[in-house]
């Protein structure tokens, strides 16, 4: 199950490690994404925290981390194809992984349709 942030951040739990990368209403948003700036491995982050950056040739979004963790993974794919973050942003566009993380903060996310409301309550 994925857990959403107001600012289109996703959480997927895989074990006790949290999958984090941007929803697909934000990559269609950005448009083709031409460069991921990630966070370190072994950085620390609490909720808020800058994560890291996502460009297009239309904007350049700071990335949220939707919770708190150490990082212990990077998808390095996005160094070399930064287009997969708009190819599937839900999939193989993830950004990091994180251990450490304290699942009660997924209480105050949304869930797959609470989001889908939110999201349509902005195109209004």
């Amino acid at each position: 199950m994925k857990y959403y942030s107001e600012d289109h951040e996703w959480v997927e739990l895989i074990g006790d490690e949290a999958v984090i990368g941007i929803s697909e209403y934000a990559a269609e948003t950005l448009g083709e994404i031409t460069y991921v700036e990630l966070p370190g491995e072994e950085d620390d982050f609490i909720i808020g925290d800058t994560l890291g950056v996502v460009e297009s040739d239309d904007a350049s979004v700071d990335i949220y981390a939707p919770i708190s963790g150490t990082v212990i993974a990077v998808n390095d794919a996005l160094e070399d194809e930064p287009g997969l973050i708009s190819d599937s942003p839900e999939e193989k566009g993830w950004l990091c992984r994180l251990a450490d993380i304290d699942s009660s903060e997924l209480d105050d996310m949304m869930n797959e349709d609470a989001y889908l409301k939110y999201v349509d309550s902005l195109e209004d």
